[in-house]
């Protein structure tokens, strides 16, 4: 299965080893179309330039078959992402951390959305490993 990872870049990059961890548990069964928001190197600035990053990431968003977003750090381009995916017709499983953050009521109380909360790095790991 094919999976677009969502998680904070240009919004920030606080939880950026977390997601090489998710990628890394998601990589076990499934292809990682975006492996490089888990690169601990990204910076915030990206160099491609912002047209090539659009077409990019869209066309993933396309291809995929489900995408998993980590939403404890706000992104308006994770958000974007995940109305796009949701246009789509994608599956779409959200994570986050409901001690450091309230999630969006445009994600919360959308049926469509998968919504997992979770406190540790163990629980969400086990909680992507269970993704089919």
């Amino acid at each position: 299965m094919k999976v677009y990872f969502a998680g904070s870049i240009r919004g920030g990059r606080q939880d950026a080893e977390l997601y090489r961890k998710v990628i890394a548990a998601l990589k076990e069964k499934h292809q990682v179309l975006t492996e490089h928001v888990g690169d601990l190197s990204l910076s915030t600035v990206e160099d491609k330039g912002d047209k090539t990053i659009y077409e990019q990431d869209t066309t993933w968003l396309r291809e995929c078959d489900v995408v998993v977003a980590e939403c404890t750090q706000v992104s308006l381009g994770v958000g974007y992402e995940l109305a796009y995916a949701e246009a789509h017709g994608k599956e779409v499983h959200i994570f986050y951390r409901p001690r450091e953050t309230q999630l969006s009521a445009m994600l919360a109380g959308n049926e469509r959305f998968h919504i997992h909360r979770y406190t540790d790095e163990a629980e969400i790991l086990a909680q992507v490993r269970n993704i089919q």
